[in-house]
């Protein structure tokens, strides 16, 4: 490929022109029509454009370095205009310091380039009839009016061949390559040109020109405003009614017009809008189910025997509970957490385990439907064999194919960027690389986890619990609470700065792995980056689930964190309400985040850029210089936007059990961030270079990696972070005879029978309370439910038969619930086929038809040249043979 890119794309590639040599674009002035896609003959259509500040006029450079800026861009253009694209340059009407160069693409460059690039163009109408859904009825009332975009024609298609071009469905040269075509295949090149050799390396493309600030900008053209139409009657306006049936607010209820929006965008963001969407309506399922769960947590909390008792003043009232941390800490009354116990009620619920399971069981059908949903994509946008066939090798890559190796397919030789040895240092560098920034964010964690456990005893000695404290200041401000939320918001600050560090680390990596293509680039960033953002999103929401709580021993012997501070206790309910907090300010003070970041940024920026310009000048302003003034997108594209949904996707399957609110707050951050995705898009960005896309790259096997570390996270949740099983357990087995005094299963004694008891002369004076305690009683009780001995007996203080009983009924839920459900999920998976019958025979269809039509035009041409041949050799046998006239 790099050879045929050398010898046939490129002719002008490795040789920079002389100065008498160089071609340079045609200069014109702008003829005041604003909304104008076309040179100023009005017949070659602006296909890219080019910004760059002239030289001349630059202060900030010393003047060799504009010299230098000036000479490596002359070439560029010039190298241009010798690969056949034609330019014209254009002053800014704002800054007379701004040059425009537009770019056009002839028609026998897109031809030459649409070969190289394999790229699918149509052939003749798709005959193959579509079955109607039963639910078209109901669909319609949500589609966009098809007399405002009308649907797309099908075609059958097939990778573009210049010695086939009768072949192809050609009605008009002018809009045989759409826009979205004409601009890639212009990128593409724009990839390749060579600007400069230095050391006998060639430096080229637009995207280091770029960044060593000799362009300014490179970009394709919107071909309207999104406000109004556009005042070319030949222009279709897609902005605007994309704008107008997609991106406004009113259409928050309605489907996407995916076909339009790949038309316009290309398939990369087409796809990403397309699996949003998807994902969005499969929530609602979710949605439904989370609430029902939900309201049926609430309607049965005053039912719930275990928080009555806590609140009763007779049974929680007269509970004293030990002291939670060494000296400061005193005792204090279990009725102080009667709300948080109420509360714990609503989540800890069997409809949480219902929801838990069911939830194991969606994001099995999410996937599967899914992989369905992307494989009709896939042969209605053309990507089918996409990876295979079309897409190019990375300019960056190209430009260190120094060494050179043998094929083992082809026995021929080709050019790679490093030898075996080589690769191998690299993937080694970027491994180690990659753990050492993980420990780091292990190491913040860490930190978070010690700030916890030093300021809980600030908060304990300021926010004292006595046992007489009636104030409804400690009701609901308890040290606990103090300490979880302050925590909460402090990791949910180190998360966002980490974020940004982690980004740029990402990024030096994988530029320093140097992956072949640009799919393989963004898989292995993505890899990497979502390695970085699980560690630091999850980490704290898995500390509190899963290591809060679980190792600090009983009040006589405290297990002590780095030997120093004592381990946290969870509240007498347990941690899942404090990991529902956790939940709640990480996922939304992240929505508010990057609403923020995304929408209001490149809105104010925007808004400056428009005053500023405005103030200059009242004049006319063209159609490039108003999209100049709009964002560029950024290298990486919908990443972000991928990566937002998919941690989303993990805050709402992991830790499920504890929040069954969490879908339905995701399908009302989802439903608003279609529409503000798209009007960011449409209305605060440039546009975007139309980019193939087959399917959501490396995020498919993440999606499918959490939806089965889901199920074991949420079974571990409902094990040892709910206080489910020991409820079960105590209502089966501890409440009644042998080991209960109650005739009947009952909840009731399950506070006093689970809070082990402790001698108060048993505590060490290093955690002995500083206030001593004045009342009658000689025990209190371990705010944890470790189930001990009581203090007498003769194995006092160590683990009784109801802690091995309720280990093992958490261990054989564990196990039952995962096999269960991954179980389900097989056979789900196994039913479900990943390509419908129906699109299969399409497929087929289209190959069986696509063959037989080139051919048939192969051989009916052969046919008719050997019939001129013949008759031509006829004629000559006849004439040699024929007497002559005397």
């Amino acid at each position: 490929l790099v050879l045929e890119l050398n010898q046939v794309i490129i002719p002008t590639y490795g040789t920079v022109p002389d100065q008498q040599n160089l071609h340079t674009p045609e200069w014109v002035d702008f003829d005041d029509k604003p909304d104008s896609l076309f040179f100023k003959d009005g017949q070659r259509r602006i296909d890219f454009v080019l910004v760059y500040e002239d030289e001349s006029k630059k202060m900030t450079h010393r003047r060799s370095d504009r010299k230098k800026q000036k000479r490596k861009r002359q070439v560029y253009e010039s190298n241009l205009i010798n690969n056949g694209l034609q330019l014209e340059a254009t002053r800014s009407v704002l800054d007379e310091k701004l040059i425009f160069v537009k770019v056009h693409a002839p028609w026998e460059v897109l031809c030459t380039y649409a070969e190289v690039m394999h790229i699918k163009l149509p052939l003749q109408h798709n005959d193959l009839k579509t079955r109607k859904s039963a639910f078209n009825w109901f669909s319609r009332l949500f589609r966009v009016d098809e007399n405002i975009i009308k649907p797309e024609q099908e075609f059958f298609t097939a990778p573009f061949q210049k010695e086939h071009l009768s072949n192809f469905y050609i009605q008009d040269k002018d809009t045989f390559f759409n826009p979205a075509t004409r601009s890639r295949i212009v990128h593409f090149i724009l990839s390749r040109v060579e600007y400069a050799t230095k050391n006998n390396v060639k430096k080229f493309g637009i995207n280091k020109l770029l960044d060593t600030g000799i362009y300014k900008a490179a970009f394709p053209l919107h071909d309207s405003s999104f406000r109004h139409l556009s005042t070319d009657p030949s222009c279709p306006s897609e902005r605007y009614l994309l704008y107008r049936e997609w991106a406004h607010p009113k259409n928050i209820f309605k489907l996407q017009p995916l076909d339009f929006i790949r038309k316009y965008y290309g398939e990369k963001i087409g796809i990403y809008f397309a699996w949003l969407g998807f994902y969005t309506n499969m929530l609602t399922v979710a949605a439904v189910v989370g609430v029902g769960c939900f309201f049926y947590g609430y309607l049965t909390k005053d039912n719930c025997t275990w928080s009555q008792e806590v609140c009763d003043p007779n049974i929680g009232g007269n509970i004293i509970m030990c002291p939670q941390c060494d000296r400061a800490c005193t005792y204090w009354n279990l009725t102080i957490t009667c709300e948080s116990s109420k509360k714990l009620c609503i989540f800890d619920s069997y409809g949480t385990l219902v929801f838990a399971v069911f939830m194991g069981i969606w994001v099995t059908f999410f996937l599967e439907f899914w992989k369905r949903r992307q494989a009709e994509l896939e042969y209605e946008w053309d990507t089918v064999e996409y990876l295979e066939q079309e897409e190019q090798v990375r300019p960056e890559y190209e430009a260190r194919c120094t060494h050179v190796v043998m094929n083992e397919i082809t026995q021929q030789e080709e050019h790679v960027p490093y030898t075996a040895c080589g690769k191998c240092v690299r993937m080694t560098f970027c491994t180690s690389a990659i753990f050492f920034w993980i420990l780091l964010i292990i190491a913040s964690v860490v930190g978070i986890i010690v700030y916890r456990l030093s300021v809980f005893l600030a908060f304990s000695s300021k926010l004292s619990q006595h046992v007489n404290g009636t104030e409804a200041l400690r009701k609901y401000l308890t040290p606990q609470t103090a300490t979880s939320v302050t925590a909460s918001l402090i990791s949910f600050v180190v998360i966002m700065i980490l974020n940004i560090v982690y980004e740029k680390v990402a990024i030096l990596i994988t530029d320093f792995e140097l992956p072949r293509t640009q799919t393989d680039y963004e898989n292995s960033l993505t890899t990497k980056m979502f390695l970085f953002q699980f560690v630091n999103y999850y980490s704290s929401c898995f500390y509190i689930a899963f290591f809060k709580g679980k190792f600090v021993g009983h009040p006589g012997s405290p297990v002590y964190w780095l030997g120093k501070y004592r381990n946290e206790e969870c509240d007498p309910g347990g941690c899942l309400l404090e990991l529902t907090t956790q939940l709640a300010i990480i996922v939304g003070g992240k929505a508010i985040w990057n609403n923020i970041q995304e929408v209001l940024v490149p809105l104010v920026k925007n808004l400056i850029g428009r005053y500023s310009a405005a103030a200059k000048s009242e004049k006319v302003v063209p159609r490039w210089e108003h999209d100049y003034h709009l964002q560029p997108i950024g290298k990486l594209g919908l990443f972000y936007e991928y990566l937002e949904m998919v941690i989303q996707f993990g805050f709402v399957t992991l830790f499920v059990a504890s929040f069954p609110l969490a879908p339905l707050l995701a399908l009302i951050n989802n439903m608003l961030e279609i529409r503000l995705d798209a009007w960011k898009l449409t209305t605060q960005f440039r546009r975007m270079v139309p980019q193939k896309a087959q399917d959501i790259g490396a995020w498919q096997p993440i999606l499918q990696g959490i939806a089965i570390l889901a199920v074991v996270t949420n079974a571990l949740i409902i094990a040892f972070t709910s206080d489910m099983i020991p409820r079960l357990v105590y209502y089966w087995s501890f409440s009644v005879p042998p080991y209960g005094s109650h005739s009947t299963h009952t909840m009731e004694g399950y506070i006093n029978s689970t809070l082990s008891v402790f001698n108060i002369a048993d505590f060490k004076n290093e955690s002995k309370p500083s206030s001593p305690w004045l009342g009658k009683q000689t025990t209190c009780r371990q705010v944890y439910r470790d189930l001990r001995y009581p203090p007498g007996h003769q194995h006092q203080y160590e683990h009784n038969i109801y802690y091995w009983h309720v280990i093992a009924a958490k261990l054989a839920f564990i196990i039952v619930m995962e096999h269960v459900i991954y179980f389900v999920k097989f056979i789900i998976s196994y039913v479900i086929p990943d390509v419908s019958e129906k699109t299969k025979s399409k497929v087929k269809r289209e190959k069986y038809l696509t063959q037989k039509l080139l051919h048939e035009n192969d051989l009916k041409g052969v046919k008719k040249t050997m019939g001129k041949i013949a008759e031509k050799i006829i004629k000559r046998a006849d004439s040699t043979f024929q007497p002559k006239d005397e």
